[in-house]
């Protein structure tokens, strides 16, 4: 075993020893974050990044969560190539270093970490207590207060739509590089979606469903994915991609859609480039001059998601409840 393995494992065995709070008796809280992974050159951090830790770690020391979701663009620009790179130090471990955020982090990636090395970042989880990447996508479930459950999808949405390509309109995603690799996973999507019985069912990946940012909605997901969630009466849909907090709700019938972009890890922008692409009314909350995460907070009775800044304020709640 080679000397920064052995420090790894270390590292590890004393964080799990240390005392850390139990979460509240009838509630599971966890943190959702995208878009964090720093600048491509030193310092390799933002400001903003820094931030928006500081407040993630007194969120999470307050609320004494569970773990946090990653929702990829772990690593800016082009992830890494290798599992010891240098990068998940400077813009993981050394960032995110305090009590509260040693928790299990279970994370995909996004379109930028795929121009580097997938298996380098799930292979990290070898040497991190907090990495916690065990598949290009996966599944998670939660026992809730009362015997409830919480499940959720994690997805690579670059396997499924292909990477950003610059096009006269912008980034864009043009189809899968793999086609057979996208149609697996949508195989193992419905699958999934359709052999849940969870009372609280999440999905979440990098690329957004609908978003008014730069980047705006993806086609490869409301044209295929969309439908899914409505059809499995999916609770909400997270995302990152666009570098702000939204919360978009389409209606079909009686029913609703929740789709939350939680993009603000590190580089915040507060354009609205398009706001005329998605449903007439569907935007209920924006914000992208600070940046941001969200806490989510889950009971048997209902999941409250709260937006917070980066500077520890709460800028918005909403109530979502249990399927139907």
């Amino acid at each position: 075993m080679d000397v920064v393995t052995l420090l790894y494992l270390m590292s590890a065995l004393l964080v799990q020893g240390k005392s850390v709070p139990l979460v509240r008796p009838n509630s599971l809280q966890f943190l959702v974050l995208a878009d964090w992974g720093g600048q491509s050159h030193a310092p390799y951090t933002s400001r903003v990044q820094m931030y928006v830790a500081e407040q993630m770690a007194a969120t999470a020391d307050k609320r004494n969560i569970s773990f946090v979701i990653s929702l990829g663009d772990n690593i800016y620009r082009e992830g890494v190539h290798g599992w010891l790179s240098d990068r998940f130090e400077t813009t993981f471990e050394q960032v995110y270093y305090q009590e509260s955020l040693q928790v299990p982090w279970y994370i995909i990636a996004g379109n930028h970490d795929h121009w580097g090395s997938i298996r380098a970042q799930i292979n990290r989880s070898k040497l991190s207590f907090k990495w916690t990447f065990p598949h290009v996508y996966y599944k998670k479930s939660w026992m809730l207060p009362g015997g409830k459950v919480l499940d959720l999808l994690l997805l690579d949405t670059t396997i499924l739509c292909g990477n950003t390509i610059e096009t006269p309109y912008g980034n864009r995603v043009l189809g899968p590089d793999n086609v057979n690799a996208a149609n697996l996973q949508w195989s193992w999507i419905k699958h999934s979606l359709k052999k849940s019985t969870a009372d609280f069912l999440l999905v979440g990946g990098h690329y957004p469903v609908y978003s008014v940012g730069d980047n705006g909605p993806t086609k490869c997901l409301y044209s295929r994915l969309e439908h899914l969630l409505y059809k499995y009466h999916v609770t909400a849909y997270l995302s990152g991609h666009d570098h702000n907090l939204q919360h978009i709700q389409t209606k079909k019938g009686d029913r609703k859609m929740d789709y939350f972009v939680i993009g603000g890890g590190a580089w915040p922008d507060d354009l609205q480039t398009n706001l005329q692409t998605v449903p007439e009314e569907s935007l209920k909350f924006f914000l992208g001059k600070d940046g941001g995460f969200a806490l989510i907070d889950v009971t048997a009775e209902r999941m409250e998601l709260s937006f917070i800044d980066s500077n520890g304020n709460i800028r918005y709640n909403y109530n979502l409840y249990p399927r139907k």
